[in-house]
């Protein structure tokens, strides 16, 4: 039996008359009891009978008495309906009973009323005061007065137990809500416990228990972390709102908080945020307008000293063809390897003020740090070992050459620290879950105190004349731009580079089956279709938007939606990472970094520039190829 029947059945058994009337003033439900009390039709018991027609009914069939003004009766009863207010009455019916009346408001909109037919009561209440000959009038009076103010109670309890269930209802749904904010939502009182939690502290801080209610906030942080909001706490209990980021030590992440005073009593709102991505981010755009601004600043010089360089070559070759003294010769040799190194200074910091962004695409680390030894080991001496530790886990997002162009520059330094033997060692792992940290130690003379404090600026070298100070710069410009960061120190064996990448997984890119391709240049299509199935997939053609979704739904095994962004018809390719939202979606582009919509796909998902070839295809989509 359905769950409505069961209900109605249950209401039906009930010895009183019950109603439920809506916002509307219609009826929601009733029970047979209320029919049969006032003797209803079948209309007005029906859901949706309207409240006036059931009061003119009433009306005409007496139940009220006589009524000079029936109208105005009816429309000043349904006045006081629509300003519903918990109320009990009794009074005594045109056939001579006597009915309780007991109403009360629903949170919804609308009321519930009891009718109670206590006729019974009342004779007894009669019955009582006229045999009662030896109890006094107002033994009797209060008696009744007193039966009254308890039926009054009784409907007074009744709306206070409805009231608290709303509130717990509402407290509840309070709860729900605020324990799926992305954020962890607590107050201390004045002594530093928890008063309140979401039990998000977790998600936000790492490693820190959910269930805090009682807890001291010194315990729950831990030292270090409390050592950073006490003076932000300490604010707030003292009335002014502190609004600040700290590192969280024991987790790497990078949290904000906002500590607001509680204005009832003493105490502290805190909400907190994990902002670890938003400042990676930033970090990530500071480094880029920071470059902006050097390009302009050192353009025009680089220009300008350039032709100064190219003169100084010129008139240096044509006074050496004048056959000068031998005085002379060294002099206009020296002159032209300065020019010279002074023009390969000039390209360096080109590559440092240059257009560079980050494009991250899949990497798989093995087969990256395979090639890295491929390159680097011709360059070191024989008595030197190139040590790799790999612990990561899967593919990441990285700029490969940028990262490839980083660490040989890296181990390049280490073999000039090391000499003619010695160990250099890189290591790949992850840490926390927040960063990708790449570590290169050698067994060298370690960083000087000087080096450590400023082996990052511009220009600085420890190398004297034979040095340009860019190395490390551009090691750093390459991590701040992918939104990391780079530590020097000196480990037990010698000096220790460490580089810490925003950790982005590259997961869902399968290495084999079905490519959904979606380009509108047909020789263009033929030729990244080639490249798939070379590198061992299966690949349909789509040349729009509709086109491709209409393949996507026909074909379930389809693993991969490869897409230009510039496609036949109005969308592009960025409509597809919302309408195949369930499908691993990879774009490439022909667009300069700096085109509005490349900026707007770079920001959700890898793009492949074009042109490109298999092996950029392949390390695009975290492969390892023959052609790579």
């Amino acid at each position: 039996m359905p769950t409505a029947a069961l209900t109605q059945a249950g209401l039906n058994l009930i010895g009183q008359a019950l109603t439920i009337y809506d916002s509307d003033l219609r009826l929601a439900v009733c029970n047979a009891r209320f029919a049969e009390m006032f003797d209803l039709p079948e209309a007005l018991t029906t859901q949706g009978a309207r409240f006036e027609d059931t009061i003119r009914h009433l009306v005409s069939r007496g139940e009220y008495g006589p009524v000079d003004d029936p109208e105005h009766f009816i429309a000043t009863r349904v006045d006081i309906a629509r300003a519903f207010e918990p109320h009990y009455m009794e009074r005594t019916r045109a056939n001579g009973r006597t009915i309780s009346v007991e109403g009360s408001p629903l949170p919804q909109g609308g009321w519930v009323t009891v009718y109670t037919d206590i006729t019974e009561m009342k004779a007894q209440e009669q019955l009582l005061r006229t045999r009662s000959e030896l109890l006094s009038e107002e033994v009797l009076r209060r008696s009744e007065e007193l039966s009254q103010t308890n039926r009054q109670l009784a409907a007074t309890i009744s709306a206070l137990e409805e009231a608290r269930r709303e509130l717990t209802e509402m407290e509840a749904r309070t709860r729900t809500t605020a324990e799926m904010m992305p954020a962890h939502i607590a107050r201390v009182d004045a002594s530093g416990q928890y008063t309140f939690s979401n039990r998000a502290l977790p998600a936000v801080m790492p490693g820190r228990p959910s269930d805090i209610v009682g807890a001291h906030i010194a315990e729950t942080l831990g030292p270090a972390a409390y050592r950073k909001v006490r003076p932000h706490l300490q604010a707030a209990l003292d009335g002014r709102q502190s609004v600040f980021e700290f590192t969280d030590d024991a987790s790497s992440r990078r949290i904000r908080a906002v500590f607001t005073p509680d204005p009832l009593e003493p105490g502290v709102y805190i909400l907190s945020q994990d902002v670890t991505e938003d400042t990676q981010a930033r970090a990530a755009l500071q480094q880029t307008r920071r470059r902006e601004m050097a390009a302009q600043l050192t353009r025009g010089l680089a220009h300008d000293f350039s032709n100064l360089l190219t003169i100084i070559l010129g008139m240096q070759s044509k006074l050496a063809r004048l056959s000068p003294g031998e005085e002379a010769m060294p002099l206009i040799t020296a002159t032209l390897q300065a020019a010279r190194r002074g023009g390969q200074l000039l390209n360096r910091i080109a590559d440092i003020t240059g257009t560079r962004a980050w494009h991250p695409s899949p990497l798989i680390p093995g087969p990256f740090l395979a090639d890295l030894v491929t390159l680097a080991t011709p360059s070191l001496p024989a008595g030197m070992t190139l040590r790799i530790d790999d612990r990561s886990k899967g593919a990441y997002l990285i700029d490969a050459g940028l990262l490839q162009d980083s660490l040989l520059n890296l181990i390049l330094n280490a073999r000039q620290a090391c000499g003619q033997s010695g160990t250099i060692t890189l290591q790949i792992r992850e840490l926390q879950d927040t960063w990708l940290e790449i570590t290169v130690t050698d067994t060298g003379p370690g960083f000087s105190k000087i080096a450590l404090a400023h082996g990052l600026d511009p220009f600085f070298t420890t190398k004297g004349g034979e040095g340009s100070g860019l190395g490390l710069a551009m090691v750093y410009d390459m991590t701040k731009l992918a939104g990391g960061e780079v530590r020097l120190s000196n480990a037990a064996s010698g000096a220790c580079v460490r580089l810490r990448l925003p950790l982005r997984r590259a997961g869902g890119v399968p290495e084999t089956g079905l490519v959904l391709l979606v380009e509108d240049n047909t020789d263009l299509r033929a030729g990244v279709r080639d490249m798939l199935t070379g590198l061992g997939f299966s690949v349909v053609e789509a040349s729009s938007v509709p086109e491709a979704c209409a393949l996507a739904e026909g074909l379930p095994d389809i693993a991969l939606v490869l897409s230009d962004i510039a496609l036949e018809g109005e969308e592009t390719g960025l409509a597809m990472l919302d309408r195949l939202g369930h499908l691993p979606v990879r774009l490439m582009t022909s667009m300069p970094p700096d085109h509005p919509l490349h900026l707007q796909a770079a920001a959700r998902v890898p793009v492949l520039p074009k042109p490109f070839e298999a092996a950029d295809l392949a390390r695009f989509l975290g492969l390892k190829s023959e052609a790579a």
